[in-house]
């Protein structure tokens, strides 16, 4: 998994509530031949395509200025609904690597840091206020996600502080997954056993099978 330290970067604003993972990546997408590593291009499908297939203008990461976006920003409860990975994997596959929002349903917000996405809660007048300075004749769209200061930094320069769970930042700044995370203490652990078993021996007494 890669690290997420500092992220500097063309921010998109989506501030739609709900929207829920059947609208990131639906289901169907997810099954067959469609290998993880290329859902990137149904991202989002059902608001980047009109009924013809053909590309909705009104979309966000279909305009020319929030193409190749890595930080998005949301409207309050995204990724609610199912609890698919597959949200995150086709999120990222599409280039996003961090994502600002009010709230997020819980299982999204937890598999955004088992895939190395850094999922930011802010105060939804925070994030507006990010939003207003991506406006079409703003001179900017970047954003900074700083996980080291736990800041964004909007394109005029504007700092907003976040709060993240100590363990979650560490994995994120190490780029660890929970099992990596724990494999990291495996010392600690072997310490414990040993002490363990001298305390409780009889925990670790194997009973004999009789064939």
């Amino acid at each position: 998994m890669n690290p997420f330290r500092v992220l500097t970067a063309t921010a998109a604003p989506l501030l739609r509530d709900n929207i829920d993972t059947d609208v990131i990546i639906r289901i169907e997408k997810l099954v067959g031949l469609n290998d993880r590593n290329n859902l990137g291009r149904w991202c989002f499908g059902a608001l980047r395509c009109l009924p013809d297939g053909s590309d909705n203008p009104e979309f966000v990461f279909n305009q020319a200025r929030y193409r190749g976006s890595e930080i998005l920003l949301a409207g309050a409860n995204f990724g609610c609904g199912s609890s698919r990975e597959g949200a995150v994997w086709a999120m990222m596959q599409m280039g996003l690597r961090a994502v600002l929002a009010p709230s997020f349903g819980e299982i999204f917000y937890n598999n955004c840091f088992q895939n190395g996405m850094l999922p930011v809660v802010l105060a939804r007048t925070s994030i507006e206020e990010i939003a207003a300075e991506l406006a079409p004749d703003a001179s900017s769209a970047s954003v900074t996600v700083d996980l080291w200061r736990q800041l964004v930094v909007s394109p005029r320069g504007r700092e907003y502080t976040f709060e993240i769970p100590h363990l979650r930042r560490e994995a994120l700044l190490e780029g660890l997954d929970d099992i990596e995370l724990t494999l990291k203490r495996d010392a600690l652990i072997a310490a414990h056993q040993l002490r363990d078993r001298q305390l409780r021996p009889w925990i670790y007494e194997t009973v004999e099978v009789q064939s």
